[in-house]
This record gives C-alpha cells, sequence and structure tokens, in this order.
C-alpha cells in the first residue's frame, strides 16, 4: 500500500522542490530577461542560475533523507 513515508516530510519536499523548479522555469527566465532589458538571453540566464538550483537541489536532498531518517528528532505536530 504505502511507501512507509511520513506525509509531512514528502509534503515539504513537494514545495520545496516546486520553489526551486521554479528558478529555471522558461516563464521565470523569460520575465528575469524582460525585468534587465536582456531580451533573448534567456540561455545565458538560464546558464548562470542552474548551478544555484542543483545545488540548491542536493541540499534539499540531503535534509529531506535526514528527516526521514529521524535524525532531526521527532516531527513536531502543531
Amino acid at each position: 500500500a504505502g511507501a512507509g513515508l511520513d506525509p509531512r516530510i514528502l509534503l515539504a519536499a513537494n514545495t520545496i522542490g516546486g520553489g526551486l523548479g521554479k528558478i529555471v522555469s522558461p516563464q521565470n527566465l523569460a520575465i528575469a530577461a524582460t525585468a534587465v532589458d536582456a531580451e533573448g538571453m534567456d540561455a545565458e540566464i538560464l546558464k548562470r542560475a542552474a548551478p544555484y538550483s542543483i545545488g540548491l537541489l542536493v541540499v534539499l536532498c540531503c535534509l529531506i533523507f535526514a528527516a526521514s531518517q529521524g535524525w532531526f528528532g521527532p516531527l513536531m505536530v502543531s
């Protein structure tokens, strides 16, 4: 049936992952290029933004793995 994972951790990973994906989304790249008066430079902006997105993704994966293993202690319920 289930994977045995805490749904709160999955929700947090999904939410943060969606935010990370926005860094390299074509729509946001076009908006950024237009905002700085650099139309047509989307590829250059992507080339500069992608390493940050990948680095943050690696950090996110490590944090989610640690949280799923219980290394941060019990999760607080509010």
